[in-house]
Parts: structure tokens; sequence; C-alpha cells
């Protein structure tokens, strides 16, 4: 059973995400994030990328896209909160990432 992080835990494991562009949600316990890619395809190619493991794990973030951008917000909604899983999902979607060459 997912559990809610806890004031301890969330130190450890949620400063790595703060670092990389993750930001607390100012309206819930939940992250979020934009990547911007270079152009649409590689925006959608990265969500299926992200899709099949989200699949995997059973956990499914909120997104949207418009043209080369995604925003995602994690949450895990069984306990109202972020769990290990948005963790580990954030990790899993940074490590897929290609950024935008400018």
């Amino acid at each position: 059973m997912t559990e809610r992080l806890s004031t301890e835990t969330r130190k450890t494991v949620l400063q790595p995400l703060f670092n990389s562009g993750w930001e607390m949600d100012k309206n819930r316990d939940a992250i979020h994030k934009t990547f911007k890619f270079a152009d649409f395809a590689d925006a959608f190619g990265w969500m299926t990328r992200v899709a099949i493991w989200a699949e995997k794990w059973d956990h499914h973030p909120e997104w949207s896209n418009v043209y080369n951008k995604v925003t995602v917000t994690l949450i895990t909604h069984d306990v109202d909160g972020l769990s290990t899983l948005d963790a580990k999902l954030a990790r899993k979607m940074d490590g897929l990432f290609q950024p935008k060459k400018d």
C-alpha cells in the first residue's frame, strides 16, 4: 500500500527534484514542472516514453501538451498527496528528458 511522504522523507526525496526544476503546487500536496522540447514531435515522443513507465507502475501523471511544452503535475490520488511513486516518476521523467537545444 502506498503512503503519503513523511516530513522526514520529503527532505531527502524531494530536494533533488527541486534542484532539477520541480516545484510544489501552491494549492495542494503535489509537484509540477514544465518541460520544453524542440518541437511537438519531440514533446509527444517523450510523453509516449513516459506513458509506458506510468502504465507499468500504474501511476499516471496529470499533464497537458501545447506544441513543444508539456506541463506535468504529480500527486498520488489514493493518499491525496505526494508519495514515493511521485518521486519515482519525476526522476524517470527527468531521465527521459532531452532539453531543447537553442
